[in-house]
């Protein structure tokens, strides 16, 4: 018969703040609210949480973004006001911008998702991929709603997939 072990709280004795559980290396953690498991950790990282509804599990690391950005175009300063996984970026003429990771996919098959908004004659913009995707780099556009190349104010997006 399996032991059990009823605790409020699990804490390092030692005080070095590196608490934890080990466990073997075939074996998951579950984590069981009212007899249902909201949540495991299985000994290859991967966490899967029921969804919303309570029906569905959700893989967390193939739900995340592994790349996301918000930066401002204009030329020669490509200011970044916030991004993740993004070693660098460079301005590769008007409207467009590449971006080398600091983590590479896996492969080229991820989605990328993306807006724009242009301030220049209140228009708007979008983002369109301008060059083939890589596992390294992504190219984007800056495009006006009349389809000319422009420097956004604003472009922002988001990319889905597997970390190599």
């Amino acid at each position: 018969m399996a032991s059990e072990l009823k605790v409020d709280k699990i804490f390092n004795a030692g005080g070095d703040q590196d608490s934890g559980i080990n466990l073997a290396t075939n074996d998951t953690i579950k984590f069981d609210i009212a007899t249902s498991t909201k949540a495991t950790m299985a000994s290859t990282g991967i966490v899967t949480i029921v969804g919303e509804g309570g029906t569905t599990t959700t893989n967390l690391q193939q739900g995340l973004a592994k790349v996301w950005f918000n930066i401002d175009q204009e030329p020669s300063t490509q200011t970044f006001r916030d991004s993740f996984n993004v070693a660098s970026s460079s301005d590769e003429g008007t409207g467009a911008t590449k971006l080398t990771f600091t983590n590479a996919f896996n492969n080229d098959g991820y989605s990328a998702a993306g807006m724009a908004k242009d301030d220049s004659g209140g228009s708007f913009g979008i983002l369109r991929i301008s060059s083939p995707m890589s596992t390294t780099q992504f190219q984007f556009m800056g495009e006006s709603h009349d389809d000319t190349n422009v420097d956004c104010d604003v472009a922002a997006g988001s990319l889905h997939g597997d970390l190599a």
